[in-house]
């Protein structure tokens, strides 16, 4: 009979998206899983297989827990601007991080957030009545603006043409 687990599983893969989002796969060791989820190495591994799959746990999670909230918050907006505003004041840093690291290298992955994003496409596309080309570029521009930290107000300058849409 093995001993009992001595660690929160839900604490470590909450832990595993804080660390995945400000790091990205690629910048994180097991070591560093190990030290920041106070998880054993051989324990990280009888529960999650591998550091891969920690990170598609962590992954979900992140969608759930992150993108979820953002789509259901989309889904009572009809103006664009605001909608603009939600997606960019939105933690989507493991998604961001998984699209631009992962994704081109990793199906399950790449699938993920593929569906992640299509799913934000069509939430902005039905809160704004808008085609889903349309949708998807002011997606592309939100996620943009995201990663680059808004510079000189672009969310701003991008709703003042956007408010003639809604």
């Amino acid at each position: 009979m093995g001993r009992p687990r001595a660690f929160d599983e839900d604490e470590a893969v909450r832990a595993a998206v804080g660390l995945f989002g400000g790091r990205a796969y690629d910048g994180v060791s097991v070591d560093d899983l190990v030290t920041h989820l106070g998880v054993h190495r051989n324990s990280l591994y009888k529960t999650f297989g591998s550091k891969r799959g920690l990170y598609l746990i962590a992954l979900r999670r992140h969608l759930t827990d992150d993108v979820r909230p953002l789509l259901d918050a989309l889904a009572g907006e009809s103006d664009a601007a605001a909608a603009l505003r939600l997606v960019t004041s939105a933690d989507l840093g493991l998604l961001l991080l998984a699209a631009i690291e992962r994704a081109p290298v990793d199906e399950e992955v790449a699938s993920e957030v593929a569906a992640a994003l299509k799913a934000i496409d069509q939430a902005i596309a039905d809160a704004l009545g808008v085609p889903a080309d349309m949708a998807t570029a002011l997606t592309a521009a939100a996620l943009g603006i995201l990663l680059r930290g808004n510079p000189d107000n672009a969310v701003n300058a991008l709703t003042e043409h956007l408010i003639p849409l809604t």
